[in-house]
């Protein structure tokens, strides 16, 4: 690692036994095109690059090496691979980083660094080195369901996703996009907002679900 200094780590309520975690600000980011950078190239950083991949990213790895995985995704050209160790000016047009090496002290710095130009950083597995948090997700077409602990138990939010999972089946992505039809046709029509409002609010009902669902299988 080059040029990066490990500054002394600044301690929150989360730090301490007991300790209250902070309050997260829930949303869903747009990475078409934005620039997307992953320190470390092994499973760790493996886990990590596929969700920056789905949503659009441009993702650029900086490692010394990398595992199979991350040195094919290279090679087809699905990310851009520098073969060394970090540098501080890595993250110069950064929008986000994640931190995915197997040295706590490396994915601290990178924070850090990241901190002083107000990028948002995930230090894997730390969460006091964390602007955000990798939330376990469950996904239907355009239907996202993400849950979060607020890294205090990773555990609990992966049981609660694999509940969910078994509620919400695949038949939820394809009814999503009637929903999404129905809505563009609702707007492009001369109808009273509030019973536009309504329309709506009835399509996405248990009941509607329920029909659509039942109807799709006759």
């Amino acid at each position: 690692m080059a040029n990066s200094a490990i500054n002394p780590k600044t301690k929150t309520a989360a730090d301490e036994p007991g300790g209250q975690a902070p309050s997260l600000f829930p949303m869903f980011v747009k990475l078409q095109g934005r620039q997307c950078l992953v320190v470390g190239a092994g499973r760790i950083a493996e886990s990590k690059i596929p969700g920056l991949l789905e949503a659009g990213g441009e993702v650029r790895v900086v490692a010394p090496d990398a595992n199979t995985t991350v040195a094919e995704w290279a090679r087809s050209g699905r990310i851009t691979w520098e073969p060394r160790g970090f540098q501080n000016a890595d993250l110069e047009g950064i929008f986000l980083v994640v931190a995915a090496t197997s040295l706590p002290d490396l994915n601290a710095a990178v924070f850090q660094q990241a901190q002083q130009r107000n990028i948002l950083c995930n230090a894997v597995d730390d969460p006091a080195h964390c602007d955000f948090y990798y939330p376990a997700v469950v996904r239907r077409g355009a239907l996202q369901l993400a849950i979060s602990t607020a890294g205090r138990s990773p555990a609990l939010a992966q049981r609660i996703r694999r509940e969910l999972e078994e509620q919400f089946g695949a038949e939820y992505a394809h009814w999503l996009e009637l929903l999404g039809e129905a809505r563009e046709d609702l707007f492009a029509q001369d109808i009273d907002p509030e019973q536009r409002r309504q329309l709506l609010h009835r399509l996405a009902s248990r009941e509607s679900f329920a029909s659509a669902v039942k109807g799709g299988t006759q």
